[in-house]
């Protein structure tokens, strides 16, 4: 017999992990860069694995029950996001490696196969489905562009760094193709429905965490290749700042994650060129950095509590569901 649960548990919940992750890596290039203390990001690694666990378990057991498994990757809204799954614990991977090397290297290599295969496959769903171009949103980079960038990276780090080559160029064109489609979208149709808002934080990603994994490349230096990614970075970061009221039109939910990873990129890439540049007082604009994404990170952790405990964070399960009413509600 199929759950009954009112609740439709969609893969942008992921966002959750992702987000937490995200500031694990500020706090661990923190430490790297100005010896910040490391226990904050041991911590927030831990939670973030705790978090994408306790995710998976709750999104299987109800797309299961609901019998959504099948349709998941297919539905045109919040398919993207079901990469998350092996995107999250890529990272998680890294976190762990410099306690346990082996096993951080069996996480990470296992979650970049399954990035890979789900990045393929969702391109394949997306070339023979019949989409139209309104459908489209931000939270398509993730299995792809995200993906390959953050395997990248997540490559450098390890000491591969003919994968951390062949990731990158995965990465940055797929980046270059989505993001002519993403940016038509958004340029010449409609607004995205309110609850998809948020997805347009994602838009700043892909040159911040190209930007992170080039400086992991080319050893933290603000070269040629760092400077291209900077300049469009900061035009990103300006378009952030203005779409600031539009965001306000979002209602509350597991979309607004979407903002978690996204601007925690951007100050990770922030701590980078602070040292990069040796920036006079970079100490205290490095402890800066980590006191707003922290406290931005502690603000959308504790809605996000309030939310669950007053039942308004979980989007309902629709009396019918139908790509219009998923695009509404999912988000």
């Amino acid at each position: 017999m199929r759950n009954r649960s009112p609740y439709r548990l969609t893969p942008n919940l992921f966002g959750i992990g992702f987000g937490t992750a995200g500031l694990a890596q500020v706090w661990s290039t923190a430490t790297d860069t100005v010896a910040a203390p490391p226990w904050p990001s041991y911590l927030l690694w831990i939670l973030a694995a705790a978090i994408w666990l306790v995710t998976l378990f709750a999104y299987l057991r109800n797309t299961i029950a609901q019998g959504r498994l099948r349709t998941e990757m297919a539905d045109p809204t919040t398919g993207p996001f079901t990469a998350l799954i092996a995107i999250v614990p890529m990272l998680l991977g890294i976190g762990l490696a410099p306690h346990a090397r082996t096993a951080g290297e069996a996480v990470f290599a296992v979650s970049l196969v399954l990035t890979i295969v789900l990045g393929s496959w969702l391109t394949s769903l997306w070339i023979r489905a019949d989409l139209e171009l309104r459908q489209w949103h931000p939270g398509y980079f993730l299995p792809t562009v995200a993906g390959g960038l953050i395997a990248s990276a997540c490559s450098s780090a390890l000491g591969w760094k003919t994968l951390s080559h062949l990731m990158f160029g995965y990465g940055m064109v797929c980046w270059f193709v989505l993001g002519s489609i993403l940016l038509l979208r958004l340029f010449t149709q409609p607004m995205l429905p309110a609850p998809l808002l948020p997805t347009i934080a994602i838009e700043v990603a892909p040159p911040v965490v190209a930007g992170n994994a080039w400086f992991a490349i080319n050893g933290g230096k603000a070269d040629l290749g760092a400077e291209i990614l900077g300049g469009y970075a900061l035009l990103m970061v300006l378009v952030q700042v203005c779409l600031a009221s539009t965001y306000r039109r979002a209602p509350f939910g597991p979309g607004y994650w979407a903002f978690a990873f996204s601007y925690a990129a951007v100050f990770t890439n922030g701590v980078h060129w602070l040292d990069a540049k040796r920036v006079a007082g970079q100490e205290p604009l490095t402890y800066l950095a980590l006191a707003i994404a922290t406290l931005a990170y502690t603000l959308l952790a504790t809605r996000t509590v309030l939310g669950l405990v007053r039942r308004s964070f979980l989007p309902r399960t629709p009396a019918a569901v139908t790509i219009a009413s998923s695009s509404d509600e999912a988000a």
